[in-house]
């Protein structure tokens, strides 16, 4: 599959206008439309997702595989051959796209993804979702703020991906194409490193 072609094809989708999956009040399955502006507020206890609360003694896949909302994702990470990596020590920050934001990407694409031969395109776009090390709200808070409301990570895949914290504490995320994604939940906390729920899946160039 040619990568070029399938960012396009998403991109055309509204996107990414995309990780994971829902507000940070929801206690079920999608994200709303609007973003809370406490959206990376961290929780007091341990935060529900999908229906299901999530044990910050459990691996991050672990805990996606109990939420309702992100069985997509679950199915993507095994078809990829990124369950184990992703259930290893890490840490890791992974910004994971719920089933809605699955569902802007066309299915005819999403269907080439998840077969056999579309494993290194998948592997490609699911670890730019994942960032090394355990970055909180508060991480990532802090260091925007010390450089104009923007941090701009280097993912596991090797690209780069922004994010932008707002004056009205929503956060967006910008990938490589210059598409955005909201995080909708953020703080779900794993054994192995941190979860921040987002309503689009980003891309990497």
């Amino acid at each position: 599959m040619n990568t070029r072609l399938l960012t396009i094809t998403v991109a055309s989708a509204a996107l990414l206008g995309l990780a994971a999956c829902n507000s940070g009040a929801e206690t079920d399955n999608t994200a709303t439309d609007a973003a809370p502006a406490d959206a990376m507020a961290p929780a007091t206890t341990d935060p529900v997702v999908g229906g299901t609360s999530m044990s910050p003694n459990d691996t991050i896949v672990a805990n996606a595989a109990k939420a309702s909302n992100l069985t997509t994702l679950v199915s993507a990470v095994q078809a990829a051959g990124l369950a184990e990596t992703l259930s290893g020590p890490g840490p890791f920050t992974v910004f994971a796209p719920d089933n809605a934001a699955f569902e802007k990407v066309p299915v005819a694409t999403r269907e080439a993804l998840l077969a056999p031969a579309g494993k290194a395109d998948l592997t490609k776009i699911l670890t730019y979702h994942v960032v090394p090390g355990r970055l909180t709200a508060a991480d990532l808070a802090t260091q925007a703020q010390a450089n104009a409301g923007k941090v701009e990570l280097t993912t596991v895949e090797g690209d780069t991906l922004t994010v932008n914290v707002n004056p009205d504490g929503s956060v967006t995320l910008t990938d490589e194409n210059g598409g955005t994604s909201r995080v909708t939940q953020a703080d779900v906390l794993q054994s192995n490193g941190v979860v921040h729920v987002i309503d689009t899946v980003v891309m990497p160039a």
